[in-house]
């Protein structure tokens, strides 16, 4: 009962940090997927640009996360800005290294084909690629999802605000009630977000890549 008072307490504004807490996660997770998406297919076209892309890339996930959230402070100050900024850095890695990977994997007689048949790079892009490529960005962005909705709690220590506000001040008044509610909704919704790409990953993946991957199972 207490948890259950604390969250119907208005003076704790569970609406207002959750609705809070979405916005910051929501945000930085769409402007990752556009970036990620974006560079990761730009970058397959050129083997040097994709070499720097990737390797930046897996330099960014090296940097903690806390690291990140505070370079930007001297320049942005406090609050939403600067915590959007660095969650979308943490989110665009999976993004675009999955996009990149998606696209090079790619059999070029597919493409060769597809030519010979008189499409155009239209028809070859949505008919072709897209379709063979979506699963793998859909995985891409399900990690990009749960990493930044499992870390951005982290943005209250710079003022970013939502459910961190609960676990950080739970900790400094050692109220183990607010502690547990924050930490309890942030899991709860990595779940759903797990649990959302995976179902959309399962749809977006064509029946014949479904039957091979049976294939290799079986075989393994």
């Amino acid at each position: 009962m207490a948890y259950i008072n604390f969250i119907l307490n208005p003076q704790n504004d569970f609406i207002g940090e959750t609705l809070a807490y979405l916005k910051l996660c929501g945000v930085s997770i769409a402007v990752a997927i556009v970036i990620g998406v974006a560079l990761g297919a730009l970058v397959s076209r050129n083997a040097l640009l994709a070499f720097i892309a990737v390797n930046i890339s897996g330099l960014m996930r090296a940097i903690p996360i806390i690291a990140a959230l505070l370079i930007f402070v001297p320049i942005l100050g406090l609050g939403f800005t600067p915590s959007i900024i660095a969650l979308i850095l943490l989110g665009i890695p999976p993004i675009l290294i999955n996009t990149y990977t998606g696209i090079r994997g790619i059999d070029p007689a597919m493409i060769d084909a597809a030519k010979g048949m008189g499409m155009t790079r239209w028809q070859i892009a949505t008919r072709i690629q897209a379709p063979l490529v979506l699963p793998l960005v859909a995985a891409g962005i399900r990690t990009s999802a749960v990493q930044v909705v499992a870390t951005a709690t982290l943005a209250a220590f710079i003022g970013g605000g939502g459910y961190g506000d609960y676990i950080v001040d739970g900790i400094n008044v050692f109220n183990y009630t607010e502690l547990i509610v924050g930490a309890v909704c942030v899991a709860v919704l990595a779940i759903l977000i797990e649990l959302l790409m995976s179902w959309l990953e399962n749809i977006l993946t064509p029946a014949g890549l479904k039957v091979q991957g049976q294939i290799a199972t079986e075989k393994a």
